[in-house]
């Protein structure tokens, strides 16, 4: 389980907030991702059912939250 930087745990979380009702209106009202995991789920919920400002925040911040793929990988 991955930790966010405060600066990017408050972007998620109003993202989160900012499209609670429109697309994470199966999440409970005080639900906040705690990890990278979680956000990136939410994030991926709030692409899907949001509009394209909606997309192209999330798409921002999934790239921020997801591994680069320029880090080595395990096996090498």
């Amino acid at each position: 389980m991955d930790t966010m930087t405060e600066n990017m745990q408050r972007q998620v979380n109003e993202l989160v907030e900012s499209y609670r009702d429109r697309c994470l209106w199966f999440f409970r009202r005080d639900y906040y991702p705690a990890d990278v995991d979680s956000a990136l789920r939410a994030l991926g919920y709030i692409q899907q059912h949001g509009d394209l400002k909606a997309f192209q925040r999330a798409g921002e911040l999934i790239q921020w939250l997801s591994p680069h793929s320029s880090k080595p990988s395990a096996g090498a």
